[in-house]
């Protein structure tokens, strides 16, 4: 199930993500991890959906990379 992660609807916890955190939206460098919680409530975003990785890092999904053990 890989996608962008500008819909909230492809995104739950669980999923490898590669994610930009806030101090690489510059540059677009990412950090892989997997979602902890979702912090956009909107149904999609432009830059991606935010979320709260398991490291407590956070930034805005480039990539989705697996759907890990849920699903």
């Amino acid at each position: 199930m890989a996608g962008n992660g500008k819909l909230r609807s492809d995104v739950k916890p669980g999923l490898e993500v590669d994610i930009v955190l806030k101090q690489d939206q510059r540059t677009g460098k990412t950090t892989r991890g997997i979602v902890k919680d979702l912090l956009t409530n909107s149904p999609q975003h432009p830059h991606g959906i935010k979320v709260r990785l398991q490291d407590g890092q956070v930034g805005r999904i480039k990539h989705i990379i697996s759907g890990g053990t849920g699903g």
